[in-house]
């Protein structure tokens, strides 16, 4: 085992970072009395010291005769890693101690920068400190460069421990040396910009020379020191035979440590001091949540704490099992400071880097197909470490998912400079924390700064108090959690009334997927009325769902305000209304008529839903005179056509209108829009032409998909599933290549035809993916499932889990549409004349 004494921790994004180190008021966490609890807390991460590992065990023995030997090794592993970050401390010392000099030297001529006086408190006994570690420094070093087992260091440690007195006196001087500091920094050019950045020497073998570090936050190191040290202490004796030498000193170095440790925290009990506002009332949590801050340019997971008067931005530490959790805290806002910028004001704000689509689709797909493998081997009485395994690895993708795919900007600002900004998926959810927040500040707030160890309190409580303790991901539930409802939620917005005034209106519905909510649909906006009747119909996906959120909103139509960032929602929320979606109420044939209530305004809205394996049928037709659930080659016999009407026709109004249209294909149009088009259609009506003119564009792509998905046997055929799936599994790109190209020549030509005359106008929209968003991976998740899943009878043999069969074949179909995609253009003649592909029966 490696010791971990340096500050290393694990970043909430998953990789090792060295610990920032606090800027302007943000203060790190007092002293640390855990240690004095329980000798048990030794082990503590994987690396050691300040990032700098210690010299490898050479032969380390096994077996019962060289425990003892063992042990010593181990003292020399703690140690090693103590003297790397002894190092580190020494170096920040001497950083501290640099300016001291040439500070003094001023003060007595006619332009001091800071008084002699002011020099002494911020300095305070650092000197002292510094020489007290340098000379432990120096007498260690050699003793464990030339190692063997005989050495003794305890007398060493017992001197150390025996100078406490000089951090007695420091600790005492520190929060006055810090109200200094910042004094003389607000008041002092010069000093502010000596104390923003001091150059702190880096460890003699490490790449970097110098790392800059405030002076606010080398003056917290050692406070932190005492409680490393006691740390070490703790180690050393666990790894030493009672019998050795250094045992009884490093017993005694261990006993003044901790009592001094413990005396300290009770001259300062902190406990009394933060938890009230500066007015002296108890500061009470309000909200916290899990939100994504992009923080320099990348995406980090926090936990955000609002209090009475204050907004509270911090990341859960990394701690060794078996310790409670501790938070540290990035940065905090006081609300009477803070204010939400506007988006004109924003404008010089960081572009938010969004993820594609496709890749988000990709983790969803992968997600899907992991959770199937889970319930295959829950099933089958799979082994306990497999199905770990396989968690892990959900819980990796699912973190992806949840830090890579919000996008709606939520910006806070602090007048005195300094704006910070989340990302959220749910526009729900940011609305409620901006209203909490403007909540709070109707009342009367003072502006304050908190003490390193009212902060330290305060972050301390965030432990305590948090109403949110899992990463809002599907991974964290248990298994008797309600799983949430996998399949299609029709729900048809009706209207709504309660408006004070006229206004331009539109409602957007959100459900949780993945275990975060993001929004699904948009009605159009009815303008201009106090009772807007939008009786519009969605089918939204439901993917683990358990609540449906619906907002309503006033359009903004203001020019100023608009364009400044592709998810800035400038939109006005009226109101907003959340059900739980009960399984049992939910699912049945019929619709369910309900009513939410939202700040003075009610929306009406009706609901079904269609479990995944439901709408898996393809159902035929029972008349055969109509084009939907009609065979294609009863519809091109009897039309004398190559292609279905209804295809050229949908293809030709979305080529002509929508194809720069954003989400063409993927963005679900009105359903009552889209029956009406299927039975104009299906009557052959000569209004087909103007209608389709006047209608929304996402409901004539609707329909094209409705068309497929609704022939009696998937385009692509039932008869030649099983072969596209083997052949795009194929891993010889000239093996795949043949059979792709076989496959194609062996279906029937109406089917061929139609097939490549779509494959043609899919490329063409995705030609336009900057302006509609739509990739070519994006029209595969789109189409592939529609053109290849296996009407009823085919599919009934491998119906085991709806959601099972599910992931694993819609990657598959998807893969297979998405090859022919990315396939250069392959012509009807060409394919039908060219013997270069082997006909070999597939």
């Amino acid at each position: 085992t490696d010791f971990n004494y340096g500050a290393d921790e694990y970043d909430a994004e998953g990789n090792e970072e060295p610990k920032a180190l606090p800027e302007g008021s943000e203060t790190m966490p007092y002293i640390d009395e855990s240690p004095t609890m329980s000798p048990q807390l030794s082990a503590r991460g994987q690396e050691s010291g300040d990032g700098v590992s210690p010299t490898p065990t050479d032969g380390l023995g096994t077996g019962g005769e060289r425990d003892a030997g063992k042990g010593l090794e181990m003292r020399k592993l703690v140690l090693s890693g103590f003297l790397a970050s002894e190092e580190i401390y020494i170096n920040q010392l001497e950083a501290l101690l640099l300016p001291m000099k040439p500070l003094k030297a001023t003060a007595t001529t006619s332009q001091p920068v800071l008084t002699l006086q002011q020099i002494e408190t911020i300095f305070y006994k650092i000197q002292d400190i510094y020489e007290i570690h340098k000379e432990f420094y120096d007498s260690l070093c050699p003793k464990v460069q030339q190692w063997d087992s005989n050495v003794t260091m305890g007398h060493l440690f017992q001197k150390l421990a025996s100078q406490l007195g000089v951090y007695k006196a420091f600790v005492d001087n520190y929060k006055i040396a810090l109200e200094t500091a910042e004094k003389c920094s607000q008041s002092n050019y010069q000093f502010q910009k000596i104390s923003e950045e001091l150059k702190v020497k880096g460890p003699k073998d490490s790449k970097e020379s110098h790392t800059s570090v405030t002076m606010e936050a080398l003056l917290y190191k050692p406070i932190d020191r005492v409680t490393r040290s006691t740390l070490v202490l703790h180690d050393l004796l666990k790894h030493t035979p009672a019998d050795h030498p250094d045992y009884p000193l490093l017993q005694d170095a261990l006993r003044i440590s901790q009592n001094f440790l413990s005396s300290i925290n009770e001259d300062i009990d902190p406990r009394r001091t933060a938890v009230t506002t500066p007015k002296g009332e108890t500061r009470q949590l309000v909200k916290d949540g899990f939100l994504v801050e992009l923080s320099e340019g990348s995406r980090k997971l926090r936990h955000v704490f609002l209090f009475t008067d204050v907004l509270l931005c911090a990341k859960l530490k990394k701690t060794a099992v078996g310790k409670h959790q501790q938070y540290d805290c990035k940065w905090y806002v006081p609300l009477a400071d803070l204010v939400f910028p506007s988006p004109e004001e924003s404008e010089h704000c960081p572009q938010v880097h969004v993820i594609p689509d496709h890749e988000l689709e990709d983790m969803k797909m992968k997600i899907s197909a992991i959770k199937s493998e889970v319930q295959k081997e829950k099933a089958n009485k799979g082994q306990s470490r497999a199905i770990e395994r396989l968690k892990k690895k959900m819980f990796e993708n699912e973190f992806w998912l949840l830090l890579n795919s919000p996008a709606i900007p939520f910006r806070i600002h602090n007048r005195n400079g300094k704006s910070y900004l989340f990302l959220l998926s749910s526009d729900y959810e940011r609305s409620e924390w901006r209203e909490a927040i403007q909540r709070l500040q109707k009342k009367d707030l003072q502006a304050f700064v908190l003490s390193s160890v009212e902060l330290q309190v305060l972050t301390g409580s965030c432990f305590k108090l948090r109403t949110v303790h899992n990463i809002p991901v599907t991974s964290n539930k248990d298994d008797d959690e309600s799983p949430g409802l996998y399949g299609f939620l029709h729900v048809i917005v009706h209207s709504a009334k309660g408006f004070k005034q006229s206004a331009n209106l539109y409602c957007t519905l959100e459900v949780d997927s993945f275990g975060y909510f993001v929004s699904k649909a948009k009605t159009r906006v009815f303008r201009d009325t106090t009772e807007p009747q939008w009786n519009e119909e969605f089918e939204i996906e439901l993917e683990g769902s358990q609540s449906l959120r619906i907002l309503c909103y006033e359009k903004c139509y203001d020019k100023t305000k608009l364009n400044k960032d592709n998810n800035e929602i400038v939109d006005k929320i009226m109101g907003k209304g959340q059900i739980q979606l009960d399984p049992q109420a939910v699912q049945t044939k019929n619709w369910h008529m309900d009513v939410i209530e939202m700040n003075g305004i009610k929306v009406e809205f009706s609901m079904k839903f269609t479990s995944r394996d439901m709408s898996l049928k393809r159902t035929p037709s029972k008349k055969q005179t109509g084009v939907f659930g009609v065979k294609i080659s009863v519809v091109t016999k009897r039309e004398r056509s190559k292609v279905p009407y209804i295809v050229r026709q949908c293809v030709e109004e979305v080529e002509k209108r929508g194809i720069e249209e954003v989400g063409i294909y993927r963005i679900s149009g009105v359903a009552t829009d889209i029956q009406a088009l299927k039975a104009v259609f299906d009557a052959n009506n000569k209004d087909i032409l103007v209608m389709l003119s006047d209608m929304d564009i996402n409901a004539i792509a609707g329909t094209l998909k409705l068309y497929f998905r609704e022939l009696p046997e998937p385009l692509l055929t039932d008869r030649l599933y099983p072969a596209f799936m083997e052949g795009i599994a194929l891993s010889d790109p000239a093996a795949k290549e043949n059979c792709m190209m076989h496959l194609l020549r062996s279906l029937p030509d109406p089917n061929l035809i139609t097939f490549l005359f779509l494959l043609e106008h899919l490329k063409r929209v995705a030609e336009k993916e900057p302006i509609n968003k739509m990739s070519l991976h994006n029209l595969a998740t789109v189409f592939g499932p529609t053109l290849l899943r296996p009407s009823e009878g085919e599919s009934k043999v491998h119906l085991t889990l709806a959601s099972d069969i599910w992931s694993h074949d819609v990657m598959a179909q998807v893969q297979v549409l998405l090859y022919y995609l990315q396939h250069p253009p392959i012509s009807f003649t060409e394919l039908k004349r060219n013997t270069l592909y082997f006909s070999t029966d597939v």
